[in-house]
Parts: C-alpha cells; sequence; structure tokens
C-alpha cells in the first residue's frame, strides 16, 4: 500500500462519521443469536456459532430476509433489544460514529406477539445510554415491511402512536421486487403530519420509477439505497438538482447480487455525478462489515480521492436530521482529522 493510500485510510478510521442506514435486527452476531437464543429457549437450526456463521450465504434479498427473519425470533424480551442495540453502538462508537438513524422493523417482532413497547423500549433505553455516555446522537425510524402491505402498515401505525415521541422517522423496507412504494401513500401521510420524516427504501432491486414513487407519493426526504436511479437520466438530473441524499451500502449491494463486485460499483460514479451520496452499512453482521469496513472496501475497490471521501463524510451530516449546531461541530472534527494527516 502506498503512503497515499495508507493516509487515507488512517482518515477513513478517524473521521467522525454518521450512519443513516443499519437496521437493528441486521446488527445481530451470531454469538449474541445463540446467547439469546439459550436465555429465550429458541432452537436455531445451527448447532455452533461456527455453522451459524457459515449460513450467512445468500445470493438474493429474498434468501436473506429469510435467514434474517429466523435469527429474529431470538429477541423476545426488552433487555434482548437493549442488548442488540447496545452491541452495534460499541461497535459504532469504536468506529468513530457520532450520529446514527436506526432502522428497526416492529412487524417482525409484533407478528410474532412481542409486544410494540417491548421492541421500542430496549432499543430506545441503549440509543439514550450512548448519547449520555459518549454524545453519540441518534434518531429511531420504524420501518413497515412493505411485502406485508399497506392494511398491516396502517396496523402497525396504530399500534406505534402511543409511542410517537420515541421516533423521529418512518420507512419501507424488506423485499422490493413486485412491492412498490405507492400503495403506502397514506399510512406515510399519517406519520408526516404527525411530524415523523419519511425515507423509504427503493432503487435497489425495484426499478427507477420506485425512486419516483418514494419521493411524490410517500414524501421521502432520503432514498434508501437507490442506485438503480443511474438507468433513468431524467431522475438522476432531478436528483442531482433536488439534492435529494441517497444511503447507499456497498457491501450489502455485492452480497445481495445487486452488483457483482465492488468494483463495479456505481458509487464513484455516482460522486461524480454530482449526488447526494453517503456510505451505510445496511445488516453489517451479514454482509461483512460495518461503517468503517464499508468505506475502507470502497475506497481500494474504487480508488476514491481524499477528496470524494470527504464529500461522503459532509454528505452524510447534510442529510442527517440534525440541527445546525450539531453538523458544525461534525465538520470541525472532520476538518481537524483531515488536518491532521
Amino acid at each position: 500500500m502506498t503512503q497515499e493510500a495508507t493516509a487515507l485510510e488512517v482518515l477513513i478510521r478517524n473521521m467522525p462519521k454518521a450512519e443513516l442506514h443499519v437496521h437493528v435486527e441486521g446488527t445481530l452476531e451470531p454469538e449474541l443469536m445463540f446467547a439469546l437464543a439459550q436465555r429465550n429457549s429458541v432452537e436455531l437450526p445451527y448447532r455452533t456459532v461456527e455453522e451459524a456463521r457459515a449460513a450467512y450465504s445468500f445470493g438474493s434479498l429474498q434468501s436473506f430476509l429469510d435467514l434474517y427473519y429466523r435469527g429474529a425470533a431470538v429477541l423476545q424480551e426488552e433487555r434482548d433489544f437493549y442488548e442488540l442495540t447496545q452491541a452495534y453502538l460499541e461497535r459504532a462508537n469504536g468506529q468513530r460514529v457520532r450520529h446514527v438513524e436506526l432502522f428497526f422493523d416492529p412487524q417482525t417482532h409484533t407478528t410474532r406477539g412481542v409486544p410494540f413497547a417491548v421492541v421500542v423500549g430496549g432499543i430506545r433505553r441503549a440509543l439514550d445510554e450512548a448519547e449520555e455516555r459518549w454524545g453519540m446522537t441518534s434518531r429511531l425510524i420504524m420501518c413497515f415491511l412493505r411485502d406485508l402491505g399497506p392494511e398491516a402498515a396502517a396496523a402497525t401505525w396504530e399500534e406505534a402512536l402511543p409511542h410517537i415521541a420515541d421516533l423521529a422517522g418512518v420507512g419501507l423496507d424488506s423485499a422490493e421486487v413486485g412491492y412498490p412504494p405507492g400503495p403506502f401513500e397514506q399510512v406515510f401521510l399519517r406519520a408526516r403530519e404527525q411530524g415523523l420524516f419519511a425515507v423509504a427504501h427503493a432503487g435497489e432491486e425495484g426499478p427507477p420509477d420506485f425512486v419516483r414513487q418514494a419521493l411524490d407519493q410517500l414524501g421521502a426526504r432520503r432514498i434508501d439505497h437507490g442506485v438503480r436511479a443511474l438507468e433513468d437520466s431524467e431522475l438522476v438530473e432531478r436528483l442531482v438538482r433536488e439534492g435529494v441524499p441517497l444511503t447507499v451500502c456497498p457491501l450489502s449491494n455485492v452480497k445481495l447480487g445487486v452488483v457483482s463486485s465492488l468494483r463495479e460499483h456505481p458509487l464513484r460514479r455516482m460522486l461524480e455525478l454530482g449526488l447526494a451520496v453517503t456510505v451505510n452499512s445496511d445488516d453489517p453482521a451479514y454482509f461483512g462489515g460495518y461503517l468503517t469496513e464499508n468505506f475502507l472496501a470502497a475506497r481500494r475497490a474504487l480508488d476514491l480521492t481524499r477528496e470524494q471521501i470527504l464529500t461522503l463524510a459532509r454528505n452524510s451530516y447534510a442529510a442527517a436530521v440534525i440541527d445546525r449546531s450539531r453538523r458544525r461541530r461534525l465538520e470541525e472534527e472532520l476538518q481537524a482529522a483531515a488536518s491532521e494527516l
């Protein structure tokens, strides 16, 4: 590795980060899965941690989701959700993540009989502790599972209403193919009327039109993934013109076959087109890396420059739901990290 490349990797490790696309259920490492399964008397289809980790292999979004939901079955009590979230936040703090906007999927748990209050209570407690311990700010985003349909989303919204103070935003995730954003327009409208911001997974496996629907019908202020937007030049021009942030997840895109290899990933091209892209980890326990690993892998595969790395960091601050003073402090910390090299 050249001296310049080494300096860039030091910068990536040292710079303050904001993570805007991470699913708390997707941070479930096999060791914690086994510990919770034993505590909650849940039978797993794996005999050892090593066997479970080997099973973290899949070729599509649906095959990943099947594994993801199987693992989530070990989460049953409030302390389980607290320990899951706390484990992620410990890792994030070690990677200099200063702000996180965390997704959770209540329907994954309430359909198993776990009360909504149990889920959000454990997650919220860990987030509050992280701010007290490390000054890590956070926002909690409740996602609707698109494959369960808009009626189930509306029912989940009713369950969420008593806990609205714990939430900052709503999102849309799970299997994209065959499940456009448009039918969720009404539940997103209700959420926005309650002061929550909207984001949505679109343009990962689904077509560019799903990105348009997320913007126009859901009122999404960010698009999660969005890599297939590049197939539509008019859409790209709109995203640039309106400054719509895209929360891109490089290692996830490779693991799920959205791109054939990291060298083929469009992240660098997206930057060069002027898109407001950010780097994120998505479901890091399953996809082979947390936020720093995604940055490092993208830098190596795409030969990202120092300015592009700094732009990715600044884009994440600009896209985060934080006030101006918090954003300014992150930018000042970034400048300090960059000036040391």
